[in-house]
C-alpha cells in the first residue's frame, strides 16, 4: 500500500515519501505549511488513491478531545426518563442508546482500513494533542458508561495538519511522522496549476504567475497569498476574459493587477502594494 500521487494533486517527490514513510511506520503523519499549500487535500488524495472511506474531524478552539472518542448524552436520557411510557423505559434503561460515537470511535470500529484526518489540530487548546496520546498510540480507549474497551480494528492511516499557530508538545511530536508542506517554487506551481486549468493559455499563465511571485516577495506584507487563492484569482481572470497585457506594465515594472483582492485580503496589505508601486513609477 503505497502513495503514488494522483491526477488532481501535484505530490512532490518528498511528500509522496513522507506519507509512505507514516503508512510503514503506522504513525500519524503530522502536516505543517503554510494556509492554502493543500495539506486538507492531501488528506482526502491519499485516501481515494489508496481506495479508503475518509473520516474528518475539523478542530475548532472550543473542541475537546473526548469529542473526538465519544460523548454521554446525559441530558437527552434524563428528558426521555421523564417523558418515557412503559414501552420506551427499556431505552432509558441502556445507557449505549446514548452513547455518541466520534470519528476516532467510528475510525477504529469500521470494517475496513480508512483514512482519517484531524484538521487543524494546533487550533484547540494546548492539552488537546496530550489528551489524544494514548488513543493514537495504542488504537484504544475504555468507554467508562459501558466498561467496554474499544480497540481498531484496522489501524487508520491518520493525517494531521497544522497551521502553526501554536507549538505542539515534544511528546505528541515524538509520536508523528512530520513533514513540512515549501511553498512551491514556479516549475511546481505551473503543474498546479495545470491540473485546475489545463486549457490556460501559456501568456497568461506566465504574467499570472509573475505578478503573484512578485506579491509574495513584497517584504512586509501581513498574509502572503496563497495557491489557493491563486487559484481562485486565475478562476477569476479566466471568467472575466482578462488579457495577459492587463497583468504587466509596459516597461517590466510591478503594476497593480486586476482583481487583486483575490490575492491580498487586508488593507494593510493594500496600501503597502499601492504605495510600491507609486514608488516605482516615480522612480524613487
Amino acid at each position: 500500500m503505497k502513495f503514488q500521487g494522483s491526477d488532481a494533486y501535484v505530490a512532490t517527490p518528498d511528500l509522496m515519501l513522507a506519507v509512505n514513510a507514516a503508512i510503514t511506520l503506522k504513525r500519524p503523519l503530522l502536516v505543517k505549511g503554510e494556509p492554502g499549500t493543500g495539506k486538507t487535500m492531501l488528506a482526502e488524495q491519499v485516501a481515494q488513491a489508496l481506495n479508503m472511506p475518509l473520516l474528518q474531524w475539523h478542530i475548532k478552539s472550543t473542541t475537546k478531545a473526548q469529542q473526538g472518542l465519544y460523548e454521554y448524552d446525559a441530558v437527552s436520557r434524563l428528558r426521555d426518563s421523564q417523558l418515557a411510557d412503559v414501552q420506551d423505559s427499556d431505552k432509558v434503561r441502556d445507557i449505549r442508546n446514548y452513547i455518541v460515537k466520534g470519528v476516532l470511535w467510528q475510525a477504529f470500529t469500521a470494517e475496513q482500513p480508512v483514512a482519517l484526518l484531524i484538521d487543524e489540530v494546533d487550533k484547540a487548546d494546548i492539552e488537546f494533542p496530550n489528551d489524544l496520546l494514548r488513543e493514537l498510540d495504542r488504537m484504544e480507549f475504555y468507554v467508562y458508561e459501558t466498561r467496554e474497551l474499544i480497540q481498531a480494528r484496522h489501524r487508520p492511516v491518520v493525517f494531521i495538519t497544522s497551521n502553526n499557530e501554536k507549538e505542539l508538545p515534544d511528546a505528541f511530536l515524538r509520536r508523528c511522522f512530520f513533514h513540512y508542506i515549501k511553498f512551491p517554487d514556479a516549475d511546481t506551481m505551473r503543474a498546479i496549476v495545470g491540473v485546475h486549468f489545463p486549457r490556460l493559455k501559456r501568456e497568461l499563465l506566465a504574467a499570472a504567475l509573475k505578478s503573484f511571485y512578485d506579491i509574495r516577495g513584497l517584504p512586509g506584507l501581513k498574509k502572503k497569498p496563497s495557491t489557493s487563492e491563486l487559484l481562485d484569482w486565475l478562476k477569476l481572470l479566466v471568467a472575466e476574459d482578462i488579457p495577459a497585457e492587463a497583468l504587466h506594465s509596459g516597461d517590466d515594472k510591478v503594476a497593480i493587477p486586476p482583481l487583486v483582492g483575490a490575492l491580498l485580503k487586508n488593507e494593510q496589505d493594500v496600501t503597502l502594494f499601492e504605495k510600491l508601486v507609486f514608488m516605482q513609477r516615480h522612480n524613487r
